[in-house]
C-alpha cells in the first residue's frame, strides 16, 4: 500500500510539472508578440510588431516653447532655444531641467524673430565657447540680429562677446542658423529682412550665407573680402555638409499668387555663388546665377533645419509639416509624417544616428497638442 502512495504521488508530481512547462510556455510567447507602447514609444510601424526594432518615433523631451535650434554636448546632453529667449538644458535621459541655463533679455521676439541658432565651437572641451544668434532691438525701432559667444561655467551661460552685430532684422526673413564646418569657420545664414535687393548687395550681410572665423572676422578665402561666403538668399534656415565637405542649404521661397508663389529651395552651396533671389526663385535660370537642386514648385514645405548622414539629407518643413529625406544621388525627395506632428523646425543627428526633431506648434502659426512643444526621437532606419 505504501509502494502505491509513492508512486502515486511522483505520477502527479510529474503531471504537474509538464502542465506548468507548457503554461509558461505559452504565456511568454503571448507576451512577446505584445505591442510595447508608453508616453515615450508611441508610435510604431506595423511591421514592428514582434520584433526587436525600435519605434518609428518616440517623444525625446516635451513642455518646450517654440525650439529653434538644438546642439549635442560632448556628454550626449543637449542645449536648445527657445525662440522667447531661453537656453534650455536637457540631460541626455531626454530630462529637460526646469531652470534655463541662460535667459537672454536682450532678445526681441517680434515675428519671426528671436533667440534663434546655437553651436558649439570646435574646442568646446576646452573653452566652452557656445555661440548663439538672435534678434535685437535698436534705439530708432528697427531690429538687428547679431551673434554673441558665452562661456558654460557652473551650469550657466556666462559672460559675453559680440561676434558679428548690425545683420539687417525685421518682423520676418532672418535667417539664424549657425553651424561650425568642417575647415573650423562658423557659418551663418543671414535673412533678406523683407528688403530683397538687400541679397544681392555684396556689401550687406543680408540674405547670405557668411563664413566667419571663431573670433567674427573674415574667414581667409572669402570671395568678396569681407564676412560674405555666398548672396541671392531670400531666409535660409537650414545648413549642413554632405560626406564630401559639400555645403547644402534650405531657404524659403516667395509668398503669394502663383507663379511667384512658394518654390522652396534645397541648394548646394559653392563660395562666391548667385542663388539668384530677388531676380529668380526655384528652377529659373539666368547667367551667373545657381539655380536649385530641388524646389517645391506648390508644394510648400517652408523648411527649416537640415542634417546629413548615409547619403541622404533629412530637412523639416514648417508649413509642410513632415519630415523629408533627399537622396543625393538620385535626389529623389520623400516625405514622411505629414501632418502628424504639426510644424517642424529642426533635425539634428544625434550621437546615436537617430534624428532629433524639433516640432514648433507654440510659436502662433500651429495647433499646439499636449505636451507641445516635442523634441522627437526618430529611427532612419526604420521610415
Amino acid at each position: 500500500m505504501y509502494r502505491k502512495n509513492i508512486i502515486f504521488l511522483l505520477i502527479s508530481i510529474l503531471i504537474i510539472g509538464i502542465l506548468s512547462f507548457l503554461y509558461l510556455n505559452l504565456t511568454s510567447k503571448s507576451e512577446g508578440n505584445k505591442k510595447t507602447t508608453s508616453i515615450v514609444n508611441f508610435f510604431s510601424s506595423d511591421e514592428d510588431a514582434g520584433t526587436n526594432k525600435t519605434p518609428q518615433v518616440s517623444v525625446f523631451a516635451q513642455g518646450l516653447e517654440v525650439p529653434w535650434s538644438v546642439v549635442f554636448l560632448p556628454d550626449k546632453s543637449m542645449f536648445i532655444t527657445e525662440r522667447v529667449g531661453r537656453v534650455r538644458y536637457i540631460s541626455k535621459d531626454g530630462t529637460l531641467q526646469d531652470n534655463p541655463v541662460a535667459v537672454i533679455s536682450e532678445v526681441k521676439q517680434i515675428g519671426e524673430g528671436g533667440l534663434h541658432g546655437i553651436s558649439l565651437h570646435p574646442n568646446f572641451l576646452s573653452n566652452n565657447y557656445v555661440y548663439l544668434y538672435f534678434t535685437y532691438g535698436e534705439e530708432n525701432g528697427n531690429t538687428k540680429n547679431k551673434v554673441v559667444r558665452y562661456r558654460f561655467e557652473g551650469g550657466k551661460l556666462q559672460g559675453s562677446k559680440v561676434i558679428v552685430d548690425n545683420i539687417p532684422g525685421a518682423p520676418n526673413h532672418d535667417g539664424g542658423r549657425i553651424k561650425f564646418g568642417p575647415d573650423g569657420y562658423l557659418y551663418i545664414t543671414t535673412g533678406d529682412a523683407q528688403e530683397p535687393s538687400l541679397a544681392q548687395d555684396k556689401n550687406s550681410l543680408a540674405g547670405k550665407i557668411l563664413r566667419v572665423t571663431d573670433q567674427g572676422q573674415p574667414a581667409q578665402g572669402n570671395p568678396f573680402g569681407n564676412r560674405v561666403y555666398s548672396l541671392g538668399h531670400r531666409n535660409p534656415q537650414g545648413i549642413t555638409w554632405d560626406d564630401k565637405g559639400n555645403l547644402w542649404e534650405t531657404e524659403h521661397g516667395p509668398s503669394g499668387i502663383w507663379p511667384n508663389c512658394c518654390q522652396d529651395e534645397l541648394n548646394q552651396i559653392k563660395i562666391g555663388g548667385n542663388y539668384g533671389w530677388p531676380n529668380i526663385v526655384g528652377d529659373q535660370t539666368n547667367k551667373d546665377i545657381i539655380t536649385s537642386v530641388s524646389q517645391s514648385g506648390r508644394d510648400i514645405w517652408a523648411p527649416a533645419g537640415l542634417a546629413y548622414l548615409d547619403g541622404a539629407i533629412y530637412f523639416v518643413g514648417l508649413r509642410g509639416q513632415a519630415l523629408y529625406k533627399v537622396d543625393l544621388q538620385t535626389k529623389k525627395i520623400q516625405t514622411f509624417f505629414k501632418e502628424k506632428f504639426g510644424r517642424l523646425r529642426d533635425v539634428v543627428i544625434g550621437p546615436d544616428n537617430f534624428l532629433y526633431i524639433t516640432t514648433s506648434n507654440r510659436d502662433g502659426r500651429g495647433n499646439p497638442k499636449a505636451g507641445d512643444d516635442k523634441i522627437l526621437r526618430i529611427d532612419p532606419t526604420n521610415l
